[in-house]
């Protein structure tokens, strides 16, 4: 009797911690681990953990689901692997959730099985703890902060100390001085009182010289004059600071977007215009921070970046919160680094369209340790590189000329290959001497009024 009464207790105590973990046990019957790189690459479009984006936040959603709609896991995987078919069947609670969400419609993902189902519930019910990152490059640890004190202390030492010596090496030379003029002979005092004093003097004696440093000084003086004047309007390196930070190396070189992806009109338009903010919000709409661990710039950390993709909000109107615009926008005063005078014409698309290889082309033949692979980098410069965007190359007339006279003219440009047959043959029989290799110059690339109206 006493041996089945222990036996019963030990089960009701066993039954109590089934009880109580169940919550915990309900979303666990899966990988963790794999269900975080799943969550990455099917969830995070439209989902965070602990934030709502497109969609409500994911973390404890097992748990949420059953309490809200009284529905279980195998409903889960109804709705995620095709939440349409579970609204069409008349699912309560599938149509409750479209509804509170704007009606916005979830991607179905028949691809997913089961068990990857199963997976990414456990990592959104007990996600892994986030392993120890190393501080980003530019990041000050907190050995360096303790050693900063310490460093300018040493440097300001230093510093005085040199100032001391120098202060005591001039009162010896004052010194020195001194005795030397006390010891002087009546003869060298005589000498010294003979010695030319005034310019007048020293003009008078040696005036052919004088004449001649001038006329040199002269010379020199205008030369400096006639290459400012040349120099007035090139601003190469220039590199102003925008009012939104934008780092093209990030996007451009570490994400791979492509230049025309943003700047659409530059091929087939006069100008490359500046992206419109809904542009960046093809992609911030979704992307709320930055995560991008493996680039962070020297003295940037997240919060920077953070920061800056919330001035894209406010500038848009844009809610992260609700998801919705408010309506409240902020025009941005970007600030322009390459700007054309007025009196010159230039089009993007002759360049970017008819003359894109040539252009390479040629750039690639004349710099071979520094090949580009895109028409904007000719003129921009490796743009792909650059966290802040600067004027790469001088813009002047001549640098413009000397560029038509050595780029090849691509005669098998599918653009322009059948319209410009009959132009290239007559050009091939009357530049015979270059072996049919035709430079724009040889098209009227150097009359002025291509480029001046």
């Amino acid at each position: 009797m006493i041996s089945w009464r222990k036996h019963y207790k030990q089960t009701l105590i066993a039954i109590g911690l089934l009880l109580s973990t169940s919550a915990s046990i309900y979303g666990q019957d899966g990988d963790p681990k794999n269900g975080e790189k799943l969550f990455k690459a099917n969830c995070t479009a439209c989902h965070a953990l602990d934030k709502q984006v497109v969609g409500p936040p994911l973390k404890g959603v097992v748990e949420r689901v059953k309490t809200e709609g009284g529905v279980d896991k195998d409903w889960l995987h109804k709705w995620i692997k095709d939440n349409k078919a579970l609204r069409a069947s008349g699912d309560k609670y599938a149509n409750e959730i479209f509804e509170k969400f704007n009606k916005t419609e979830m991607q179905v993902f028949p691809n997913l099985t089961d068990k990857d189902i199963d997976d990414i519930l456990a990592y959104t019910t007990n996600p892994p703890a986030p392993e120890e990152k190393k501080p980003a490059a530019g990041t000050a640890t907190a050995t360096d902060a303790a050693a900063a004190p310490a460093n300018n202390t040493t440097t300001s030492v230093v510093i005085i100390s040199l100032l001391a010596i120098a202060a005591l090496l001039v009162w010896i030379l004052i010194k020195l001085r001194q005795l030397v003029k006390l010891g002087q002979s009546e003869d060298l005092a005589g000498l010294n009182e003979t010695r030319v004093k005034s310019f007048s003097e020293i003009y008078e004696k040696y005036h052919y010289v004088g004449k001649a440093a001038l006329g040199i000084l002269a010379l020199l003086a205008a030369y400096g004059v006639w290459n400012w004047i040349m120099w007035i309007g090139v601003y190469k390196g220039y590199k102003p600071e925008q009012p939104i930070y934008f780092s093209h190396k990030i996007h451009a070189g570490e994400q791979k977007i492509d230049c025309q992806l943003c700047h659409s009109s530059a091929k087939y338009g006069k100008v490359s215009e500046i992206p419109s903010m809904n542009v960046c919000m093809n992609c911030h709409r979704t992307i709320s921070e930055y995560n991008a661990d493996h680039y962070m710039e020297p003295g940037k950390d997240k919060a920077f970046y953070d920061g800056e993709i919330q001035k894209i909000y406010a500038a848009t109107g844009w809610d992260p919160a609700k998801q919705v615009y408010t309506g409240k926008t902020q025009p941005v005063e970007w600030t322009r680094i390459h700007n054309m005078p007025d009196f010159v014409y230039f089009n993007h698309s002759q360049h970017v369209v008819a003359g894109e290889q040539a252009i390479i082309n040629s750039f690639n033949k004349k710099n071979p340790n520094n090949k580009i692979d895109v028409v904007c980098k000719a003129c921009h410069g490796k743009i792909d590189t650059m966290n802040v965007v600067q004027m790469a190359n001088d813009f002047t007339m001549g640098w413009c000329i000397e560029c038509h006279r050595t780029t090849e003219v691509d005669m098998n440009n599918g653009y322009n290959k059948e319209y410009f047959k009959n132009l290239h043959d007559k050009l091939k029989k009357q530049y015979p001497q270059d072996g049919g290799k035709i430079t724009v110059d040889a098209i009227g690339g150097l009359e002025c009024g291509k480029c001046h109206y």
